[in-house]
């Protein structure tokens, strides 16, 4: 039956009316309403953009990504370029970790609004996952020549510049956040971890502490704070803020190796070995094993030492702290041969290392001059 104008206009107030109701209660986090009057709306419009974008809303909301992009797609499908559709499709990649098919989805958008800042930052968190650097740097740009002073984008510069070990660059872009707001505690901890990776260990600290003064307990300032005075030779503050974090998280092994080698570090190699044990007994972890390896070390045991560094190589034949400590415990036994065996295995299986290089540079050096 063909609707007159009268029963036409009836069903698009009755339909704006549902569409209406079904956002509220989108809002208010109401998603069994809300998907309620959306349903309602599809059984008069079946195709309508409103209650398809709206249902896409409801399932992306509830992680139900799958049924959230059916129902984006279907209103692509029948409104293609609908700007709500390809910004909810994209989330859901996003959320997914497809970064590639989301910045696909993106681009379409861009194609109609290229000035839409808070899509403009989505799409550069996404190259910067995806370690396109220049795409991602350029994007974060063009955002900040539109909104000088975006907190989303002079983050997403400081932790792309970051990932690239560019450090300083990071630096600059995570002080021009402090600036209006100067008391974010998670740029506070980037800015410590920058100069923390700067070997700037005091300045590093400043920052830390305040994250720290801010929220007492803080995990990543604890963890900076330590991290610092361990790379000042200062283990006995280092031990003391590893502690800290071991009052709120006593069953992290991490930080039981590190509590290890603090008291290694001090010279209390029974309490390091203690805390080595412990954190083995929760989960194999490499540093812990390493760290008993180095107690025999220092204990004279260099068989013991080989053994466990020996087993560890094979799971880890690039890692040269291994190859030195194992080389170094032949050299204590008087196996040069065999210590420079292990340093040329190291190179010839691709290990790139400069201490490695020199180490076996010197021990041919006095080989030649006692066969001389």
């Amino acid at each position: 039956m063909i609707k007159d104008d009268k029963s036409l206009e009836t069903d698009s107030q009755h339909i704006s009316e549902l569409s209406k109701q079904g956002y509220s209660c989108l809002k208010t986090g109401k998603f069994e309403e809300a998907e309620v009057f959306f349903k309602r709306i599809l059984e008069t419009e079946r195709f309508n953009n409103y209650a398809l974008v709206g249902l896409g809303e409801v399932f992306r909301k509830r992680g139900d990504f799958g049924r959230a992009m059916e129902n984006y797609q279907r209103c692509l499908d029948y409104h293609p370029g609908n700007k709500y559709a390809l910004i909810g499709l994209a989330d859901c990649y996003r959320a997914l970790k497809s970064y590639q098919k989301a910045i696909d989805i993106w681009e379409q958008y861009l194609a109609q609004d290229d000035y839409d800042v808070t899509v403009l930052t989505r799409i550069a968190d996404a190259y910067r996952k995806v370690k396109n650097f220049e795409r991602s740097r350029d994007i974060y740009l063009k955002v900040l020549e539109l909104d000088q002073d975006n907190p989303y984008a002079l983050n997403g510069l400081g932790h792309l510049h970051f990932d690239f070990r560019i450090f300083n660059e990071s630096i600059t872009y995570w002080e021009r956040m402090l600036v209006g707001d100067p008391e974010n505690i998670r740029v506070l901890t980037s800015l410590g971890n920058c100069y923390r990776k700067l070997k700037d260990f005091q300045k590093g600290m400043t920052f830390f502490e305040r994250a720290e003064d801010l929220e007492p307990g803080n995990f990543y300032a604890l963890f900076g704070i330590a991290d610092c005075y361990r790379g000042l030779n200062d283990h006995r503050k280092s031990l003391d803020a590893w502690q800290a974090i071991l009052e709120f998280d006593p069953q992290n092994k991490v930080i039981m190796t590190r509590v290890g080698d603090a008291y290694r570090n001090m010279g209390k190699t029974d309490m390091a070995e203690e805390f080595y044990h412990k954190a083995l007994d929760l989960e194999f972890d490499l540093y812990a094993v390493i760290g008993l390896a180095m107690i025999n070390k220092t204990r004279g045991n260099y068989l013991e030492a080989i053994e466990s560094l020996t087993g560890l190589l094979v799971q880890n034949p690039k890692n040269h702290r291994l190859v030195i400590e194992v080389a170094d415990c032949h050299i204590k036994l008087g196996h040069t041969q065999r210590a420079m065996d292990t340093l040329t295995r190291f190179l010839r299986q691709g290990g790139r290392n400069s201490y490695v290089s020199e180490m076996l540079d010197k021990l041919k050096k006095e080989a030649d001059s006692g066969h001389a």
